[in-house]
């Protein structure tokens, strides 16, 4: 995408939200909710380079008491150089945010992304360093060079070289026992890829065929780009480093069996498979080395999550400051993200995102001056905040495993469905109806005629599908009757109790609007971690979910395509078969999913313009069959309404919420501070 394009854009999206805003709220525009994109600069000029370096006083203490070394020879010769957004910070305070739960995990993930290979700039479409700096593509694109930085140190001073990538690569990836899945993105048209290295401070990504993708895979939200911190916690194994100095033994290869068992069994666990899980877990090990900003020293399981600063962090600013300037991140437990919105409006927070409402805009409004906070909004670029996504390898039910199966039956449910109300009840306004495809900026978008593509409300032409698949029989309140049995036919949602606190509303007002073409409905309200469960082992009919991310089809295709064994919301089964290349799973019977899964897996192997046409192409096969129904999207509700506390500083106007920019690590909160 060219920059150009990208500000008119930006320009006009921020004009519509100022303009909706205005009609709704009043006198809204003065209050500058739409800020422009903005965000630090990163100097990658080495005379540039500061040559004398401080740190934070409650480091110096520990230098002085010997507990660490200088901070010079914390840093890697390769520091990472910020120049912050406005200001030089200082050192000190606490981010105080909320979160919900074990299962919230996401909520620091994001905060932790600083150990991600690359990133992406301000746009999100351009490749940035971070905690690599550099890498270079072959001509026939087989293969991809990683430069790591030279003397960088894991948090707890051990250096982290070329051998963590490899260990990664040997003695996680290929253990099955740890990945049962191999990840999509280690594969150029379904031949498996491997990893070298070069000498300590060089790897390279070796495919058979062509991956001019690569690297934006390693810096994205993938299998492979995602990190350490996100892609090895939940009992995953995939990113492309792990801490071979600590983590080698908890492996039969370095440790006997024996005892490992035996030591998995003291710790209250089975075997030693559990025993890894728990300890390359970083929500759960503070012992577990990290590369990012921060480190955990409080778990989360309790009442409060903590991180502390990383005294080896790799990053400075201009001034030679290490970063990150706060001292720690306290993320406190509420019940639920209602909770968490009265607690922002309190003030109770330092920046929050996460599970703030769009329709308690009003009032967040109305208490800022008391609570001295700022408020944000970031339109996203995704085509829908909300997504019923049809499991299509549901068979608990083998009735209506066959519906959700039928492309018919799903767009009647697209069809019976009144995105207008729900963009006025949930969205103010600001929503744009439709499809799930990504906003007209981003390149990969297949045209607008695809967002209205058995996307508006047709309760006539929905009636004329179903009766199409045979539920042509009703009974005295006007149900359609399930074809086996005779007996009326349900069909569940299942939500997650997560990011937006109204999709319970928001799935009861679509059960209502169903009722208009016969389809009765449930909605099934659950935690977040079990839904997700359910979720990998096909067992939820119906998930709603979100599909931000996914405007960037390449980096976080999982909600266009069951590609991903992770994620698994409208097939785990298919996923599986994908990314094992037919191994496990099940094959898609489809004749139009197998198509997509073609354009896929050659998708690595072309340049980038016709890699932008195949995507389009995935979209249109994607809407057509209505693997994901989508309700309303392009606006700020997924994450892009931010209470900022008035005294944090270096926060941008407007961050991107992409699943790739990770927010809010896309505003580099390791340069945020605390003005006196």
């Amino acid at each position: 995408m060219k920059r150009r394009e990208f500000g008119a854009t930006l320009l006009a999206t921020t004009s519509l939200a100022s303009a909706a805003l205005a009609q709704s709220q009043g006198s809204v525009r003065e209050s500058n909710l739409v800020g422009e994109l903005e965000g630090p600069t990163l100097i990658n000029d080495p005379a540039r380079r500061p040559t004398q370096f401080k740190e934070a006083p409650m480091l110096t203490e520990q230098v002085r008491a010997g507990r660490l070394p200088p901070v010079e020879q914390r840093l890697p010769q390769d520091v990472m150089v910020i120049q912050p957004l406005r200001s030089i910070g200082r050192y000190g305070g606490t981010w105080r945010r909320g979160f919900i739960g074990p299962s919230d995990s996401e909520n620091g993930n994001r905060i932790m992304s600083a150990d991600k290979p690359f990133f992406f700039d301000k746009t999100g479409t351009e490749i940035a360093p971070c905690l690599c700096k550099g890498f270079e593509v072959s001509e026939d694109g087989r293969r991809t060079t990683v430069f790591l930085r030279k003397g960088m140190r894991w948090s707890d001073g051990s250096p982290h070289t070329a051998d963590d990538w490899v260990f990664w690569f040997e003695d996680l990836y290929q253990n099955r026992d740890l990945v049962a899945a191999p990840a999509p993105e280690m594969a150029s048209n379904g031949k498996p890829g491997r990893v070298e290295k070069v000498d300590e401070n060089t790897v390279v990504f070796i495919f058979d065929d062509p991956n001019y993708l690569f690297p934006y895979l390693l810096a994205g939200d993938t299998l492979v780009g995602g990190g350490q911190t996100r892609q090895q916690s939940e009992g995953r194994a995939y990113s492309v480093y792990a801490p071979k100095h600590y983590l080698s033994q908890f492996l039969p290869k370095y440790t006997p069996l024996e005892t490992l068992n035996t030591q998995a069994r003291a710790a209250g666990f089975n075997n030693w498979v559990q025993l890894f899980r728990a300890r390359s877990d970083w929500r759960l090990n503070r012992d577990l080395p990290t590369l990012c900003a921060w480190r955990m020293t409080q778990p989360i399981t309790g009442q409060q999550w903590i991180l502390e600063r990383n005294p080896f962090f790799y990053a400075v600013d201009t001034e030679g400051n290490q970063l990150p300037y706060i001292d720690r991140v306290q993320l406190t437990l509420a019940e639920n993200p209602e909770v968490v919105n009265l607690r922002a409006v309190a003030g109770d927070y330092d920046y929050q995102e996460r599970f703030i409402d769009l329709g308690k805009l009003p009032i967040l409004l109305e208490n800022r001056a008391r609570s001295r906070y700022r408020v944000h909004l970031d339109p996203g670029f995704n085509g829908s905040d909300t997504v019923l996504f049809p499991n299509l390898t549901y068979t608990d039910d083998r009735e209506i495993g066959a519906l959700l199966a039928d492309a018919r039956f799903r767009r009647a449910m697209a069809l019976g469905i009144d995105r207008e109300q729900l963009n006025e009840a949930f969205w103010l306004g600001l929503g744009t109806p439709g499809s799930v495809i990504p906003d007209r900026i981003i390149p990969e978008s297949p045209g607008e005629e695809w967002r209205t593509k058995w996307s508006t409300h047709d309760p006539r032409q929905a009636n004329a599908l179903l009766d199409a698949v045979g539920l042509t029989r009703k009974d005295r309140e006007g149900y359609r009757l399930r074809r086996d049995n005779g007996q009326r036919l349900r069909i569940e949602i299942a939500v997650a109790q997560t990011l937006s606190p109204t999709w319970p509303q928001q799935a009861e007002m679509i059960v209502q609007h169903w009722r208009q073409i016969g389809l009765a409905g449930d909605v099934k309200v659950m935690e977040r971690g079990l839904a997700i469960t359910r979720a990998l082992n096909d067992q939820n009919q119906i998930l709603m979910w979100t599909n931000n991310g996914t405007e960037s089809l390449y980096l976080y295709p999982r909600y266009a395509l069951p590609v991903d064994p992770t994620a698994g919301v409208m097939g785990n089964a298919h996923a599986l078969w994908f990314a094992s290349n037919g191994e496990r799973g099940t094959a898609p019977t489809e004749p139009e999913m197998l198509r997509a899964f073609q354009l896929m897996r050659a998708a690595a192997g072309q340049r980038q313009a016709e890699r932008t046409r195949t995507a389009q192409e995935i979209w249109k096969i994607a809407v057509e069959q209505q693997w994901g129904i989508g309700v309303v999207g392009l606006s700020p509700a997924f994450m892009g309404v931010r209470v900022v506390n008035e005294k944090l500083e270096n926060v941008p106007a407007r961050t991107g919420v992409s699943q790739h920019i990770r927010t809010p690590w896309g505003g580099h909160p390791e340069q945020w501070y605390f003005k006196p």
